[in-house]
């Protein structure tokens, strides 16, 4: 792939250029942006760290050759390797909020950002949140941005993969919210002490049929943070086992499950499963109250 590093020379140069490229490529869109030209505006401005908005004043600026040539090098990987751009930048947005990311960890685009930015409203009420899980965690970024929501909140990020807290305590350390966060290692809720208050989880639900037929682009993330089995639900099934257990009163279970969401329904008809509906794009996310899980849970011991 011959790269014009001496034709191109300006902002608005790269983008145009950047967006050619993309257009012209089988790339998949689907780890933050969903088209091309997004795509372009997030490698080009993001490798000068400029903002992604409010960036018009920068469009004729001219870039130096170390800046041509990295914008032209993480370009040329997205295409030919199909590697998500997160990666190449090291960083994601999640609820308007950036985190470090890289291979160790998946690219954030769970839906429960939107829920977390309504406060987990109507169904939280009145109730103060204390204590807030954010099982198999990843990056941290579900859990830190609840912390940004819950602001009287201790939160615990857990994961069974140390790899995944080590990305999760750098974005701990970059939102300066040590104080009431922390890392637990932790297989599902095998080394979890205590209730909480919510218990919010995007673990892995990727079921085999889906495994084997992704795009390319999901090949750079941690199978450990996809697969779950034949049906998808290997560590669903595992967390509503156990999730009465780790609930205070009036507490709420919020659980995304993707697609294998149909099978999921379908194995617990007696849950009263809410499935959540998103105005930004998503589904597969449900919620259950404690109560209800509690009550399940007695009548499966009779």
């Amino acid at each position: 792939m011959t790269l014009p590093i001496d034709d191109l020379h300006t902002v608005r140069d790269y983008l145009r250029y950047v967006s050619s490229q993309f257009a012209a490529s089988p790339l998949f869109f689907g780890h933050g942006t969903d088209n091309v030209w997004d795509e372009s505006v997030q490698l080009v401005m993001r490798s000068l760290h400029l903002p992604l908005e409010n960036n018009k004043l920068f469009l004729d600026a001219r870039l130096t050759r170390e800046e041509r040539g990295l914008i032209l090098d993480r370009m040329e990987k997205r295409i030919t390797q199909r590697v998500p751009l997160a990666y190449l930048l090291g960083e994601a947005w999640f609820m308007g909020m950036p985190f470090h990311v890289d291979e160790r960890v998946l690219v954030p685009r769970s839906p429960i950002g939107e829920l977390l930015q309504s406060e987990l409203q109507p169904w939280l009420g009145d109730r103060h949140v204390t204590r807030v899980l954010d099982l198999c965690t990843g990056s941290g970024c579900i859990g830190i941005a609840a912390a940004t929501v819950f602001e009287d909140a201790e939160v615990d990020l857990s994961d069974i993969s140390a790899d995944a807290l080590a990305v999760a305590d750098s974005n701990i350390d970059y939102h300066q919210v040590g104080d009431r966060v922390r890392t637990v290692q932790s297989d599902v809720f095998d080394n979890i002490q205590g209730r909480y208050d919510v218990i919010v989880s995007n673990p892995p639900y990727v079921d085999a049929g889906d495994m084997a037929s992704m795009p390319e682009e999901f090949r750079h993330e941690p199978v450990l943070g996809l697969a779950a089995g034949d049906d998808g639900l290997d560590i669903a099934h595992r967390i509503l086992a156990k999730a009465a257990d780790h609930l205070t009163p009036g507490g709420l279970l919020i659980v995304e499950v993707g697609n294998s969401w149909v099978a999921l329904d379908e194995a617990y008809p007696d849950l009263p499963f809410t499935w959540l509906e998103f105005d930004q794009g998503g589904d597969g996310v449900f919620l259950l109250q404690a109560e209800d899980l509690q009550q399940w849970c007695e009548n499966k011991a009779q």
